[in-house]
C-alpha cells in the first residue's frame, strides 16, 4: 500500500462568488472547513471544477493565497498549473509554489497542439523548474489530448511525475494503468475524476478520487472509500448508487451544457444547500435560474441533502 499523502477523496474545490462575481470568502471558508471536517483527506484547487479556465493570474493567485491560507496544513492542496505552452506552466508553478502548497497538476500543453513527443518533453521540462511532486491531468475532452499510459508510466518510472489525476473517461486505459503501475512498483498514485463509477476504479485499485460532486456531498464520498479501505464492497455500492442519483443534478440542466451545467450544478446545489450564498459563475458563463434550480432541488431533496419542505432560493 503506498505511503503517499495524495490518496483517498480529494475534491476538486469549486469557487463561490459573490453577485459581483468577487471571490467569496465567506462561503470560500465555509465550503473548505464543510469538507475538511468530513474527513476528505486532501483538495484539489484551481482544477476545471474551479473554473480555472476564466481566471486572470491574479485571481488564480487570489485563490491559492486564500486557499493555503484557510487549510492552514490540515490536508494537502494541490493546485492547477493548467496554461497553454509550458513555459506558461513553468510561470504558473513557480508562483503556486511560492503560495506553499503541496502538489502540482499539469495538463498537456493546448492550442499549439503538439506531439507525443512534444507532450513529454512538456511534463520533463516542468520537472526541471520544481522539485514538489507533479500530477499529469489527463483531460483530452478539454485540450484534446489523450495521455498515453505508455508516457505516463515511463515519466513515473523516471520520477518526471508522481501522479495521475485521471478526467479521461477513458476507463479501459485507466485500468491498463493501474496494472502497469502496479507491475512497475506503484510509482505513481492513480486517482480517477468520475463522480459515478468511482466504486469501480477503487475496486481495480485506484489510490483515490477526485469528484466534483464531493463538494455538495464529501460525506458520502469519504465513506466510501474508507469502506473500500475495509473491503465492504457492498457498502461501496450502496454509496456510489445515492452519489450516481446525486450526480442527477447535472442531468436535469436544460438551458446550457458545459460548465454551465457542471460546475454551474454543482455551484446550485451547494447555494441550495445554504454553503453558497450564490449560484454565480465566471463569464461568460450565466449562472442557471428558474426550472434548472427547481429541478436540483427536487434532486437534492430526493437524495436527502435538504429537507423536504425547504423553499427554493430566489
Amino acid at each position: 500500500m503506498s505511503e503517499s499523502p495524495f490518496r483517498g477523496v480529494i475534491p476538486p474545490v469549486v469557487i463561490p462568488l459573490t453577485a459581483k462575481k468577487s471571490l467569496d470568502l465567506d462561503a470560500f471558508h465555509r465550503s473548505v472547513n464543510r469538507m475538511i471536517d468530513a474527513g476528505v483527506d486532501g483538495l484539489f484547487f484551481l482544477g476545471s471544477s474551479g473554473e480555472v479556465a476564466f481566471l486572470t493570474d491574479a485571481q488564480r493567485y487570489h485563490v491559492l493565497q486564500e486557499a493555503v491560507a484557510v487549510v492552514n496544513g490540515r490536508v494537502p492542496v494541490m493546485a492547477g498549473i493548467i496554461d497553454m505552452e509550458t513555459m506558461r506552466v513553468v510561470d504558473q508553478a513557480k508562483r503556486a509554489a511560492s503560495f506553499g502548497v503541496d502538489a502540482l497538476v499539469a495538463t498537456a500543453p493546448f492550442y499549439a497542439l503538439g506531439g507525443p513527443k512534444e507532450v513529454e518533453r512538456h511534463f520533463r521540462a516542468i520537472r526541471e523548474y520544481t522539485d514538489l511532486p507533479l500530477f499529469a491531468y489527463d483531460l483530452p475532452c478539454c485540450v484534446h489530448t489523450k495521455l498515453a499510459p505508455e508516457m505516463l508510466m515511463r515519466l513515473g518510472k523516471d520520477g518526471v511525475i508522481q501522479g495521475v489525476k485521471d478526467s479521461s473517461g477513458d476507463d479501459v486505459n485507466f485500468r491498463w494503468l493501474v496494472i502497469e503501475n502496479e507491475e512497475a512498483g506503484h510509482p505513481v498514485q492513480l486517482l480517477t475524476g468520475h463522480e459515478v463509477v468511482v466504486d469501480g476504479a477503487l475496486l481495480g485499485g485506484a489510490d483515490g478520487s477526485v469528484p466534483g460532486l464531493a463538494n455538495v456531498d464529501p460525506y458520502s464520498y469519504v465513506e466510501m472509500w474508507k469502506a473500500s479501505q475495509a473491503g465492504d464492497w457492498n457498502r461501496v455500492r450502496e454509496l456510489q448508487d445515492h452519489l450516481a442519483k446525486l450526480m442527477f443534478v447535472t442531468r436535469g440542466v436544460r438551458a446550457t451544457v458545459g460548465f454551465g451545467a457542471g460546475v454551474g450544478a454543482f455551484k446550485t446545489a451547494l447555494w441550495q444547500m445554504g454553503v453558497f450564498n450564490t449560484n454565480e459563475m465566471r463569464e461568460p458563463v450565466q449562472r442557471l435560474v428558474g426550472e434548472d434550480v427547481e429541478n436540483i432541488v427536487a434532486v437534492l431533496k430526493k437524495q436527502g441533502m435538504m429537507d423536504p419542505d425547504a423553499p427554493v432560493r430566489q
